[in-house]
């Protein structure tokens, strides 16, 4: 194993400890390190945290910041944040308008969340994120998988939260959006926790895994290695048989890395992607392109499709500042 650490037993505090150096005008870090909050709240504004095992970069802490979350709880490497975290967070970043959870559907992020939200003592509604159509059950959860689509649940209802949306219609807007978004994963290569010291699982050099969970769980099934057109057209074909989008829908477009896919190959995609969603009549309105909900350094690509309406694509052109996400600003 080659990798830039110091131990296994602190590549996580470190890493935090230098996140938020870099990035020390838009955040600061909880007591302790349970959470990375923003460092100017706004008062009034229903405060917006999520979490989940650390390993998925810039997922959840790179999303904090004006226009997404409040707060972030990390874990462990693919480990949920456990609910003293989320309380912490809570205390920490709740102005009085209540506290929006916002979930990835595994089953030991939707347990430690559901636990701190009755044990916080205040007002808290919760969105759990399930766009994963690879699989309806897999590894670590009961129903689909929260994967990138997370991302534009938090834009947007971070935007909405922004202009003053109270609690409970944020929430309405969460599943909303997520009811609207869909995602298919394919891996090239594993990734290798740091812990383990060894990849989590094995692929030939002629196979790939189509619809791999981002912890390297397995997908629909695995296959000989296929051409980019080949790989966007199944991928593709999954979300839209599932999302159904109408014929002149417009969409938002999301390529993501899975951390060690450089972005020649997620343009490429990007290309690949359009032209089927074009041949749909589907138009993508809005694109983001990028390594934005990674596995550690797997090789691979996810694909996300979210239909846009007057209202989702004004959230997701507001304001934002964070560690991963800027414009507007």
């Amino acid at each position: 194993m080659k990798k830039l650490i110091n131990s296994t037993d602190t590549i996580l505090e470190e890493s935090l400890d230098g996140f938020a150096a870099a990035h020390a005008g838009i955040l600061l870090l909880g007591a302790e390190r349970k959470f990375v909050r923003r460092r100017t709240l706004k008062p009034g504004k229903v405060a917006l945290i999520s979490g989940g095992g650390s390993g998925h970069e810039p997922l959840h802490a790179g999303f904090v910041g004006l226009g997404m979350l409040d707060a972030a709880c990390p874990g462990q490497v693919f480990t949920s944040p456990t609910p003293d975290q989320m309380i912490e967070a809570a205390e920490a970043v709740d102005t009085g308008a209540g506290v929006l959870f916002i979930v990835k559907n595994y089953e030991g992020d939707v347990m430690n969340f559901t636990m701190a939200a009755e044990m916080a003592g205040r007002e808290v509604a919760s969105v759990v994120t399930n766009d994963d159509v690879a699989v309806e059950k897999s590894t670590y959860t009961t129903g689909r998988r929260g994967v990138a689509g997370t991302l534009i649940v938090e834009k947007m209802v971070g935007a909405a939260a922004e202009t003053g949306t109270p609690l409970a219609a944020l929430a309405a807007l969460g599943e909303e959006v997520n009811r609207r978004t869909r995602s298919m994963g394919v891996a090239l290569l594993p990734c290798t926790v740091p812990a383990a010291g060894r990849p989590n699982f094995a692929l030939a050099d002629n196979e790939m895994e189509m619809g791999v969970g981002i912890h390297g769980e397995p997908g629909r099934r695995r296959v000989p290695l296929a051409s980019a057109d080949a790989i966007a057209a199944e991928l593709l074909d999954a979300i839209l048989k599932d999302l159904a989008p109408g014929k002149g829908s417009e969409v938002l477009l999301l390529v993501n890395g899975f951390g060690a896919t450089p972005l020649i190959e997620l343009y490429l995609m990007v290309n690949a992607a359009k032209r089927i969603l074009d041949g749909a009549g589907v138009a993508v309105a809005r694109f983001l392109t990028g390594s934005y909900v990674t596995s550690l350094d797997m090789a691979g690509v996810s694909i996300t499709v979210s239909v846009l309406d007057s209202k989702s694509t004004k959230l997701w052109d507001a304001p934002v500042q964070t560690a991963a996400l800027r414009w507007g600003v």
